[in-house]
């Protein structure tokens, strides 16, 4: 029964900070219908500025339980570098798809060498960090702290994002602008202005992801690449343009994940790789997606 608890908070834990990114991914092909190729960049971002915002910190002589603000600050700090990527992309919002995914995929090149250039290619970590929070115990058995505070923290920006999409005036535009664009310009929305400030958004979700896993995973250029796999496997399984979607998907992958490595460590992402299939076979549109006309 410990095994199994445990299993299932690290599927869930990392189900949480890969939810963050797909959320991203999903928001902005939502309203601006462009795949994302670059978003495992801006988790590996996330990650590398989180390590230098806790070192900062400690040199600061701040306590280790400010870990988590830090790093959240530091994600949400980074992610402003979606104002001027979406400034790039906008050349290529009426170009074809594969005009898009050349572009994205390229800004993946470049952030990796960048990150290269800044961080050097040795994989980085936070020594200590991780347990700074202490453990909890559940059902007899002690876990970290810090995983159940990343699970909380990302319903918590779910729950809001959520509140935020579906309450809000700004919300409201943003739905109405993924629904008709030219619509809603007729009506007076500045579609530009929208685009920049749903990219960020995006950007910044990926970036906190990024940041937060760095306590429990060490910060390395292949993270971003790696990233991208399980990302577009939770837009596939959920469905492409689902929010709902992006959290089932993120929960399956985790679990999934955390068995292959519990049972059988080499098949890990193969496993993912089957129940991409299989969903592809038997329902082409995700579990919460709408089929193309």
């Amino acid at each position: 029964m410990a095994i199994l608890i445990d299993m299932i908070l690290g599927g869930v834990f990392h189900a949480a900070v890969v939810f963050l990114v797909a959320a991203g991914l999903q928001l902005v092909f939502g309203v601006q219908k462009i795949v994302n190729l670059a978003c495992g960049s801006f988790y590996a971002l996330g990650a590398y500025f989180g390590i230098t915002a806790v070192a900062a910190a400690a040199a600061m002589g701040l306590p280790g339980i400010v870990v988590l603000p830090v790093l959240i600050l530091a994600g949400l700090a980074i992610g402003l570098i979606g104002l001027p990527v979406e400034r790039l992309l906008r050349t290529v919002y009426e170009r074809d798809e594969s005009h898009q995914l050349l572009l994205t995929f390229g800004l993946l090149l470049v952030f990796q060498d960048m990150m290269r250039f800044l961080w050097g290619p040795t994989p980085l970590t936070l020594d200590n960090a991780y347990l700074a929070y202490g453990t909890a115990e559940i059902a007899g058995i002690r876990v970290p702290t810090y995983n159940l505070l990343v699970i909380a923290a990302s319903i918590a920006i779910a729950g809001g994002l959520g509140w935020f999409l579906q309450r809000t005036r700004t919300g409201r535009i943003i739905r109405a602008t993924a629904e008709n664009r030219e619509m809603s310009e007729g009506l007076g929305v500045n579609s530009k202005r929208i685009f920049a400030a749903v990219f960020t958004v995006g950007c910044m979700l990926g970036t906190v992801g990024g940041a937060l896993v760095v306590p429990a995973s060490a910060a390395s250029l292949e993270m971003s690449v790696e990233l991208v796999v399980e990302a577009f496997a939770v837009v596939v399984i959920g469905g492409l343009g689902s929010m709902r979607g992006a959290m089932a998907g993120a929960l399956i992958v985790g679990l999934i994940r955390a068995v292959a490595i519990m049972v059988l460590p080499e098949a890990e992402i193969l496993s993912i790789y089957v129940v991409v299939i299989a969903v592809l076979i038997l329902r082409p549109a995700g579990l919460f997606g709408k089929a193309m006309a």
